[in-house]
């Protein structure tokens, strides 16, 4: 007992110091390890080490050229030439494709610009003295894709705006252009990839007061030049392009074909009256188609539009023309197109001066319209009678399922049943008629 209250209040001699159980060994703490000096790892760094500067250790992670190989990169050593001929092939195509483009521009800028006040997207109007925008063909084209490219002219009598849109193939892909010239020589649905230019002149048809813009908005001074004529449709097409030109447009359709003496043998002509062929066609026209060649497409006047409409209100005319031609292989190759395409930029004066013809002329294109209407108006009035009974269907569901919701499960039954008695009366009634 003494031993313990001296052990309490103090002794002269230390307790000894406790023991570490066995089941308590994995909770006492590890020596902190220490860093191995990398000199004395590495005699060789020790020995050409200098005092103060610290020694990088050697490894292979920073050489490269000792841990690779010319096999480790054998499959990117495969696939890197079909890369390059792809990549080569896109730049090709592209640059070809505005080069093209370029060549277009730069043959028939002159006429472009000596036929309308304001040339190319940037809508400034080139003044009679300033002749650098003949110099620059990128003025007057924008790149929509690397096959599309497109240009813009305003500015003149009797026409509002003219498009141009210039359509080359896919040379930039070279899958797809080789897919589409294969297929293109087997199959006769697929189409050729072509070289084309597509112009569409839309004329004001005496709406210049409604299109042309006046400062003070007083239109009651404006001087404007009677810009009416009738409309119809009338086109010369290469026989080449006539079967796919009827079926791809809605209002050649609408027109019979019929060769003319005064064309070459290799186009015809679209017309709905021969009154009108005779009105349209020139001297200076059928020169500059026999001049054109096989680069010619067709030509056309239309106040219908190209899809078969499918409501009443896409049938409301438009007039405008639309000439198409191929590209020239080479740039002088453009000199035997150039007149057509100077035809067809002053053709809407023709159609002022000549397009007005007799009432039976026009009564005969009118019809051929109001048929096209009447077709319309019946395929409207069904949908919309259908559209009707639809409705009232379901009203009628809705009250039949409304009035069963309040019935009790007898009178459902009963309900039910007089419903399918019904039923079989009237099919019955049917039957014996047919009968």
């Amino acid at each position: 007992m003494a031993g313990v209250f001296k052990n309490m209040f103090g002794g002269s001699q230390p307790s000894d110091p406790a023991k570490v159980e066995d089941d308590f060994a994995d909770f006492v703490k590890a020596p902190e390890p220490s860093p191995a000096s990398i000199v004395a790892a590495s005699p060789s760094l020790a020995a050409s080490s200098t005092p103060g500067v610290n020694a990088v250790p050697y490894t292979k992670w920073y050489r490269v050229w000792e841990r690779t190989s010319p096999k480790d990169f054998l499959q990117e050593a495969m696939v890197m030439p079909f890369i390059l001929i792809i990549v080569i092939v896109h730049l090709w195509g592209t640059r070809k494709n505005r080069r093209k483009a370029r060549e277009w521009a730069q043959a028939h800028a002159p006429a472009l610009h000596s036929e309308f006040a304001v040339v190319g997207f940037n809508g400034i109007q080139k003044s009679e003295d300033d002749n650098s925008a003949l110099a620059s063909p990128e003025s007057i084209l924008k790149e929509m894709t690397p096959q599309e490219f497109s240009s813009y002219a305003t500015g003149r009598q009797n026409v509002a705006f003219v498009d141009v849109s210039i359509k080359l193939p896919k040379r930039y892909n070279p899958v797809t252009y080789w897919m589409d010239l294969v297929f293109g020589f087997l199959f006769e649905s697929w189409p050729t990839p072509t070289e084309s230019y597509e112009a569409i002149a839309y004329t004001f048809d005496g709406k210049e007061k409604d299109v042309v813009p006046v400062p003070n908005k007083d239109t009651s001074s404006l001087k404007v030049n009677n810009s009416n004529y009738d409309g119809f449709i009338w086109a010369v097409v290469h026989k080449n392009y006539m079967r796919q030109f009827r079926q791809d447009r809605y209002d050649a359709s609408m027109t019979f074909t019929k060769d003319n003496s005064k064309l070459p043998p290799w186009v015809t002509v679209m017309t709905e009256s021969a009154e009108i062929t005779d009105a349209m066609l020139t001297a200076e026209l059928i020169q500059a188609i026999e001049k054109a060649g096989d680069d010619f497409k067709y030509l056309i006047v239309t106040d219908q539009p190209i899809d078969k409409p499918t409501k009443i209100e896409e049938t409301t005319p438009r007039k405008r023309v639309h000439v198409c031609m191929s590209l020239p292989s080479s740039a002088a190759g453009y000199s035997s197109t150039l007149p057509l395409f100077s035809q067809f930029l002053r053709f809407a004066d023709r159609l002022v001066s000549a397009a007005h013809f007799r009432a039976e002329v026009m009564r005969k294109v009118r019809h051929s319209r109001e048929e096209e209407l009447k077709k319309l108006r019946r395929a409207d009035e069904e949908e919309k009678a259908e559209e009707r009974k639809l409705a009232a269907e379901k009203i009628k569901k809705e009250e039949r399922e409304r009035i069963l919701r309040g019935m009790t499960a007898d009178e459902q039954r009963k309900f039910l049943d007089r419903e399918r008695e019904r039923d079989q009366k009237r099919s019955m009634k049917r039957y014996n008629k047919r009968g």
